[in-house]
């Protein structure tokens, strides 16, 4: 039920913002100024005709006193008194009418043109007020424009927003070559090490025993072959020592494990 009133309050306020939209907003004074300027006008119609319709009774009633009085003065060039006094007195009441049509004529005239001078400045001010309702549509425009050119250029950035990452990847880099350098460091101190490097120095003695063999066929050099011997001799010996060394700190680490 939150959740469906919530809803109903988000329709409401869109609805809202769109109703208050200084365009639509515009739109609608225009309209309704126009709107009222016509209304006014016919109601100036309406007064305008009844003044009309003022004036054609006092014209009438002004005639018909004219031919009482016409009337009357026939009667009396005929010796009629009793009869021209009949028309004198129908005269004499048209002449009041006369006189009440002229008052309200008079109030009718003047209320028309003080309308028809309202009008013409609501026109005036119809006229203006869209003028100005223009002008502020283009300036709504211009905002709604700027504030989209703002909007464009906030993710826009000129810092170098990614240097962190570069010195985090070296770092971590730095770290890598450090570990691997330890690595190294380690594996040609162990005992693996050692043993290679053993394996390759028997190597080069063997090597170097057949390459003194080689010289000995050949003709190349004098043979000795105590000295060799005893070479050959102290060799094995220090090899053998070095594995029995070994041998020791294996069973002392196994013992110990």
């Amino acid at each position: 039920m939150k959740r469906f009133f919530a809803w109903l309050r988000a329709i409401f306020n869109r609805g809202m913002d769109k109703l208050e939209d200084p365009e639509i907003m515009l739109d609608q004074a225009r309209r309704d100024m126009q709107t009222a300027l016509v209304q006014n006008r016919e109601k100036a119609v309406q007064a305008i005709t009844q003044k009309n319709k003022l004036q054609g009774m006092l014209d009438e009633a002004t005639r018909k006193s004219a031919q009482l009085e016409n009337q009357a003065a026939a009667a009396l060039k005929a010796g009629n008194r009793d009869l021209a006094r009949q028309f004198l007195r129908e005269k004499a009441t048209s002449d009041a009418t006369i006189e009440t049509l002229k008052t309200t004529l008079a109030t009718a005239v003047e209320t028309v043109e003080n309308v028809k001078v309202a009008i013409k400045r609501q026109e005036e001010e119809v006229r203006k007020k869209t003028a100005e309702a223009l002008a502020l549509k283009a300036q709504w425009k211009q905002s709604q424009i700027q504030s989209s050119i703002t909007k464009a250029l906030e993710g826009l950035t000129f810092e170098n927003e990614y240097e962190g990452s570069f010195a985090a990847a070296r770092e971590k880099i730095a770290d890598k070559q450090a570990e691997a350098s330890a690595r190294q460091e380690m594996f040609s101190g162990s005992v693996q090490g050692k043993m290679m490097a053993m394996e390759d120095q028997a190597m080069d003695m063997a090597a170097e025993e057949d390459l003194k063999k080689l010289e000995e066929k050949l003709g190349l050099g004098t043979a000795a072959p105590v000295t060799t011997t005893t070479t050959s001799i102290e060799g094995e010996t220090s090899v053998d020592a070095e594995l029995d060394a070994l041998e020791k700190r294996l069973q002392q680490g196994q013992s110990g494990s």
